[in-house]
C-alpha cells in the first residue's frame, strides 16, 4: 500500500505547534460560552427549566434510558471501541502493506484517552458541584461558580468538566486521525464524536449530574488534547482541510 498523498514531510517542531484557527477558534467559542453560562446565569436558567419540566425533582436520574443505557452502557461501548482499535492496530502491525494506518491508529489510541484523562484530573481540583448537589435542586449546597471560594464544610466538588461526556468527546481525535488518511473521513468522524458527546452530555444534564458549561468545557479540553497530539504524532505539516 502506498503512502496516501495527504501525508507530507514533518514540519519543524515550532511550525507543528504554531497555534492556528483550528485550535483558537473552538477554544475562544468555548470560553465565551462557559462565561455566559456560568457568569451570566445561563447554567442555572437551563437547569431550572429542566428541573421544573421533570416535576421539581430529577425524575430521570435513575431512569433506564439515561442511567443504564447512556451512562453505564455508553461507558462500556467506549471501552469496547478502544479495545477494538487496539486489536486492529496489533493485527495491522503484522502487515507491512498497511503501514499508512499505523501512525494514525497509534494517535487515535492515545488521543482518545488523553482528553478524558485531562478532564478527570481537572475535576479533582476545580471544586464545582453537580446540579443535584445544590439546594435549589433538592441538594444541600448553595451555587458556587468556578474559581469561587467554597463555604467551609462542603468538601470537594468534582463535576467540572463533565467526565462522562468526555468519554465520547475524546473521539474528536478522529478528525485528525482519520483526516490524516482521508480528510472526508476525518470530518465524518468529528460529526460522529460530537453527536455522541452531545447525547452523553444531554443525558447527564437530564439526570442532574452536570450543567451545560461542564459539557462545553469537556469538549474544549478533548479538542485541545487532540490538536496538540496531532501536531506531535501525525506525519504532516497541516491539519486536514
Amino acid at each position: 500500500m502506498q503512502m496516501p498523498a495527504v501525508f507530507r514531510p514533518r514540519a519543524s517542531l515550532a511550525a507543528r505547534f504554531h497555534p492556528d484557527l483550528l485550535l483558537w477558534g473552538p477554544l475562544c467559542a468555548a470560553a465565551v460560552a462557559v462565561a455566559l453560562l456560568q457568569g451570566a446565569g445561563g447554567d442555572l436558567w437551563l437547569a431550572d427549566h429542566v428541573y421544573t419540566w421533570e416535576g421539581g425533582h430529577w425524575a430521570l436520574q435513575h431512569a433506564w434510558a439515561t442511567e443504564t443505557l447512556v451512562h453505564q452502557w455508553g461507558k462500556r461501548t467506549d471501552v469496547v471501541i478502544w479495545l477494538t482499535l487496539a486489536a486492529l492496530r496489533i493485527v495491522l502491525s503484522r502487515e507491512p502493506s498497511t503501514r499508512a494506518w499505523w501512525r494514525p491508529l497509534d494517535y487515535l489510541l492515545i488521543a482518545s484517552v488523553a482528553g478524558p484523562l485531562l478532564v478527570s484530573w481537572m475535576k479533582s481540583w476545580t471544586d464545582v458541584d453537580c446540579p443535584w448537589d445544590l439546594a435549589r435542586y433538592g441538594g444541600k449546597h448553595v451555587y458556587v461558580e468556578l474559581f469561587q471560594s467554597r463555604p467551609a464544610g462542603y468538601g470537594p466538588g468534582q463535576c467540572f468538566p463533565a467526565g462522562h461526556a468526555s468519554a465520547a468527546y475524546g473521539w474528536v481525535a478522529l478528525f485528525f486521525g482519520l483526516g490524516a488518511v482521508q480528510p472526508r473521513w476525518g470530518r465524518i468522524g468529528l460529526i460522529a464524536a460530537l453527536c455522541a458527546g452531545l447525547l452523553f452530555g444531554l443525558s447527564q444534564q437530564l439526570r442532574g449530574a452536570h450543567f451545560a458549561s461542564h459539557d462545553i468545557a469537556a469538549v474544549a479540553v478533548c479538542w485541545t488534547a487532540s490538536w496538540l497530539l496531532a501536531r506531535l504524532m501525525l506525519p504532516r505539516a497541516d491539519a486536514p482541510a
